[in-house]
Formats: structure tokens, sequence, C-alpha cells
């Protein structure tokens, strides 16, 4: 059996609440499209730092999130998982195309700006604040953070391993000069 870990899975959400009487539970699902996950087979659970399956009956997907059924769970054992984090391995990931990424799949990227060029290797998506910012290692050892929104990305090369940024100007310039 493959060895489950957070470096080869996806966060898929967060248990909220009991959801019945049976051991069923209400899950919020961080995605960008719920209908995708309807047909999950199971969905690993992160207890006491490792993530363990679980298997699931059904998935009823809900305005405010997915009903989970779980095989063989009572409500005390679905009452103890309130609060953990879901995860699902990457490869049940449905692929992106065009200008559309899972931030996990550009880390490594170039990152070129339109006006400045090759600004350095993207080390990590910030994900935490308003919007999500690209961290970039450039040559010199300073950081660039750029922020991530439409009009700031161009084109993404995923066979070229490249990331097309247009900065706000003077953003990599202030960086730079620290």
């Amino acid at each position: 059996m493959e060895n489950f870990t957070k470096e080869n899975c996806f966060y898929l959400g967060r248990v909220l609440r009991t959801s019945g009487l049976k051991g069923d539970v209400l899950a919020m699902l961080d995605v960008d499209n719920p209908s995708d996950y309807a047909q999950m087979d199971s969905v690993l659970v992160l207890v006491k730092k490792s993530l363990v399956p679980y298997f699931l009956e059904r998935v009823e997907i809900r305005p405010n999130g997915a009903v989970l059924h779980f095989e063989n769970m009572g409500l005390e054992e679905a009452e103890r998982m309130i609060g953990c984090e879901l995860y699902l391995p990457l490869d049940v990931l449905p692929p992106l195309t065009g200008n559309r990424f899972y931030f996990h799949e550009v880390i490594g990227f170039e990152v070129v700006d339109a006006e400045k060029g090759v600004l350095g290797v993207l080390r990590e998506i910030m994900d935490n604040g308003p919007q999500p910012v690209l961290c970039i290692d450039h040559a010199s050892g300073k950081e660039i953070l750029v922020p991530l929104i439409d009009p700031f990305l161009e084109k993404v090369e995923r066979s070229e391993r490249r990331l097309y940024v247009r900065a706000p100007e003077g953003l990599v310039d202030f960086y730079l000069e620290q």
C-alpha cells in the first residue's frame, strides 16, 4: 500500500460536524468545483500527524459542503473526526490547461517578467492573505514577491517549466534595491 504524506497529497477540506445520527459528517471542501469529488470512494484523514485512508459509501454534494457517508462508521467515531483535515493523492487531481494551474505544479518553474526578464525560480506560493503571492528566489539571493492575480499572470509554459508575469511597475526594482 502506498505511503501517503502531505507532500504527495493535496488539502481537500475539513470535517465541520456530524450529519445525522449514523456516523456521517459534513465537510467543507476547499476546491473550485466540489461536484468533481462526488464520486470519491475514499479520503485521507489527518489523524495524529498521519494520513489514514477511510472508505466512503457515498458523497452528497450540498450548497454548504459535502456529506461524507463512511463505511462502517458510527456516530462516536464521526464525532472524533470533527476538525480533522481531509486530503487526496495528487494523482487524482483533474489536469488543468492553459493559464490555470495547481500551486504545487509550478513550484521550481523559472519566472520571467515581461519587462525585467528572468526573475528567478519559484520557491513557493503563499496563499494566506487576500491573494496568493509568488515567492521567487532571485540569482542575487534576494526574494521577490509578486501577487498572483490575473492581470499579472501572462502565460504558463509547462513544457518549458516557465511562468511569465508582468509585475507591477517598480515592484521588482523595489526588492532588488534593498
